[in-house]
């Protein structure tokens, strides 16, 4: 895979992105508490281990009454006798006969004999005051149909269901669904680590003042939050000076800590990533790419001592638009998905949009009226302007060889 600049032939989007996922798979299984699973990724499915509700409960708090004893609340009044008060969390003992009833609270268990729930509300029973002690009869007026109100078991998931699939990312509901399977421990994919560098002289740390010539390193920034973002951990090594002995130190830094992943951003155009270039095919392989896309044209890939290795363009949206197509991909499928390509909404074009024939991916702001969405550019998508990706909802995804999307026209769009 070493670097030729007679092949630099432009490669799709799609061929790039296929080329570089070859190269990865999800890291290794470890089983970890379910209190630190937030957005990690399942190793395996998971299945019930029992039914859920566990029991049939009450959805209100009322009365749990046999709905066939309610059939003559339409001509008269109907008075029922309180047999038993049911709190949540207890197990009732009592079986209810013809006439009877028991005042029941939310989620407690019906008793035997209870197939419907009255709401206290519905009833001549109106005191909700806490200790308040249940009546000895309850009356009302209206039939109550079996089921009413009642949360059957099993009504939600059987035991044995699937309820959650390998390669999920887990989300906060998907934690309160497996603690009420009893699930205290998950089998998940162990976190991707990635170390971050910047490429050059020019650049000064966030807290450095201005000088003649120099800017502030913005995409470790950046970068860094949007590799936490995927849900991996990032090592930021810094500001790889243009020099070997500086650009070598900062990847066996890298090496050193058995990361997954080595990002860099700027120095990847050809003839200002020498010194990169240099030291990963001394000591590994370099692919330089031309991707036929807009911004991010120019991509390295390759591996440094076995760890794979990007390298991103210095230009800011650039950098930015190249991690959301080719790394963020990659790191999905290091976290255990299979697919991490980003998901796309369709938009129309609410101006005329004109490209350049490459797949271009245009900065844009969303605005839905009546149920459509359109978007309008925000300002101009020179690879500098990170001021229009702040201002940005979305990245539009114009196809390659189209040059003019006209007003109205749909397009797919990555929400941001």
């Amino acid at each position: 895979m070493g670097y030729n600049p007679a092949a630099l032939t432009m490669l799709s989007v799609t061929e790039a992105r296929s080329r570089i996922l070859s190269h990865f798979q999800a890291t290794a299984e470890e089983t970890i508490p379910l209190i630190e699973c937030a957005r990690r990724v399942l190793s395996g499915d998971i299945s019930a281990a029992h039914d859920l509700p566990l029991f049939d409960n009450s959805s209100m708090d009322g009365f749990a009454i046999r709905a066939i004893d309610s059939r003559s609340a339409a001509a008269s009044r109907l008075t029922l006798s309180v047999v038993a008060d049911i709190a949540a969390g207890s197990a009732p003992t009592v079986t209810l006969t013809t006439g009877q009833a028991a005042r029941i609270m939310t989620g407690a268990q019906l008793p035997k004999g209870a197939d419907a729930v009255i709401p206290v509300e519905d009833t001549d029973f109106n005191d909700r005051s806490a200790n308040t002690i249940a009546p000895q009869t309850v009356s009302f007026t209206r039939i109550v149909k079996a089921g009413e109100n009642v949360r059957r078991r099993g009504m939600d998931l059987r035991s044995g269901e699937v309820v959650l699939q390998k390669g999920r990312r887990l989300k906060p509901q998907d934690l309160g669904l497996l603690a009420m399977l009893g699930v205290g421990h998950v089998q998940i994919h162990k976190k991707p680590r990635v170390a971050l560098l910047s490429s050059g002289d020019e650049l000064l740390d966030v807290d450095s003042p201005l000088t003649a010539g120099k800017i502030h390193d913005s995409n470790s920034y950046a970068l860094a939050a949007l590799i936490q973002n995927t849900g991996a951990d990032v090592l930021r090594l810094g500001v790889a000076k243009d020099s070997r002995k500086s650009v070598e130190g900062l990847l066996q830094k890298a090496v050193d800590n058995h990361v997954d992943l080595i990002v860099s951003s700027a120095g990847v155009s050809v003839g200002a990533f020498d010194f990169v270039k240099e030291v990963i095919e001394s000591n590994g392989k370099l692919d330089f790419w031309r991707v036929n896309m807009r911004p991010g044209k120019p991509l390295a890939f390759g591996e440094y001592r076995g760890t794979p290795f990007f390298g991103l363009p210095g230009n800011p949206v650039s950098a930015l638009v190249g991690f959301e197509v080719f790394v963020r991909p990659a790191l999905e499928r290091l976290s255990g998905q299979s697919d991490g390509i980003s998901p796309t909404v369709k938009v129309r074009c609410a101006e005329e949009i004109e490209s350049d024939g490459r797949e271009s991916y245009l900065r844009a702001k969303i605005r839905i009226e009546d149920g459509i969405a359109s978007a309008t550019l925000t300002g101009h998508q020179g690879s500098g302007n990170l001021l229009s990706l702040v201002q940005a909802d979305a990245l539009l995804i114009i196809p390659a060889g189209v040059k003019c999307v006209p007003v109205g026209q749909e397009v797919d769009a990555i929400l941001l």
